[in-house]
């Protein structure tokens, strides 16, 4: 009887433990834009369409996000990025930015991403995006970090705009 009793709280502990929410599923801002541990996708590559579709559901903008391309058949190698909904130019630039660093930090082979929005296409390259941070920035370890490293950047939105012209 004493088996029985201990297995069958185990089991509702289990079960229990599973239907738990952190409460943060809801916060997608530009300071809190991924959910989940992105790291178990470093170094990916562009052909691992689960690895881009779980990393891209967890930044900016994945609320209004509606699908991907993987552009593998030549190098250079790149991802095509469907996003809806509205936004501002200056919105969707930092989505680019933020996202793009993400991505190029986690993807080894990703040579450029072309992102999508209702009436506004941008395309970036891993060079131009390291050009622009002025340095490489694949050698940083956690999703804090990048995210640190990224808003230093978006803070000043004369920078944000060089990088588009």
């Amino acid at each position: 009887m004493l088996k029985i009793s201990s297995f069958l709280l185990l089991a509702i502990l289990i079960v229990s433990g599973c239907n738990i929410k952190s409460g943060n599923e809801d916060s997608l801002e530009i300071k809190d834009a991924y959910v989940g541990d992105l790291f178990k996708f470093k170094d990916a590559y562009v052909g691992n369409a689960s690895a881009v579709g779980n990393i891209v559901s967890r930044l900016e903008s994945a609320e209004h996000f509606k699908g991907f391309e993987l552009k593998t058949g030549d190098e250079p190698y790149g991802i095509i990025l469907n996003y809806g909904g509205e936004g501002s130019e200056q919105n969707h630039k930092e989505t680019v930015i933020y996202n793009a660093t993400f991505l190029f930090a986690l993807i080894q082979n990703a040579d450029w991403i072309t992102f999508n929005f209702n009436n506004q296409e941008y395309t970036i390259t891993r060079e131009n995006l390291q050009n622009w941070y002025g340095g490489d920035f694949r050698g940083l370890q956690s999703e804090d970090e990048i995210k640190t490293f990224i808003q230093k950047y978006l803070d000043d939105e004369d920078k944000v705009n060089q990088l588009f012209n």
